[in-house]
């Protein structure tokens, strides 16, 4: 990573260049944005039509700042000619989980199929094992309908250990909600 947080510079699948570095406190609009437009969507976030106000945004953003300082989460934000276009993270839980962490993953529409997912996932991973010393375990949650994610996590060594019927509720209609995990040391 160089001083201005950035652990890769290149190219997607189809040929646009990307930069994925850490977040700034003057990403803070960018990241409102947009999750709430992936909010308006109802993709296989936990947000279905919310919007989250730019105060509760700059509150989590403090808060994750803070936690990437003291190596507790790992947050990469992706852009396209300076569009905020992927974010991915990895928070360290609490108590007597301090070994594992919570994976979560979201590409914006009209960038989904480039590579920005898988490219997030492996990077994700490779700073949290260098950054968070007590990972040994990344978990994550997964919409059963949606087949691409669930099958990218699998490519990459993660392992279904539950399911709860049911679980979620997308766009209207219940869906069982997949579990996974992945030995990290």
């Amino acid at each position: 990573m160089n001083s201005k947080g950035i652990i890769y510079s290149g190219l997607t699948k189809k040929g646009k260049k990307i930069l994925i570095r850490y977040p700034k406190i003057t990403d803070t609009e960018s990241i409102l944005n947009y999750f709430n437009t992936l909010s308006k969507e109802k993709t296989y976030i936990r947000f279905q039509g919310e919007r989250l106000t730019l105060k509760e945004e700059e509150k989590y953003m403090r808060d994750i700042l803070k936690k990437i300082k003291e190596n507790r989460v790992v947050k990469l934000l992706a852009f396209i000619s300076d569009k905020l276009v992927g974010v991915a993270d990895i928070k360290m839980q609490e108590k007597i989980e301090t070994h594992v962490g919570i994976f979560g993953i979201t590409v914006a529409k009209e960038f989904r199929g480039e590579g920005i997912g898988k490219l997030l996932l492996k990077l994700a991973i490779e700073e949290a094992k260098k950054k968070i010393k007590d990972l040994e375990i990344v978990t994550l949650g997964c919409f059963a309908n949606n087949q691409a994610a669930c099958t990218m996590y699998k490519n990459f060594g993660f392992i279904e250990y539950g399911n709860l019927p049911e679980g979620v509720k997308h766009k209207r209609e219940y869906v069982d909600h997949l579990y996974f995990y992945k030995k990290i040391r």
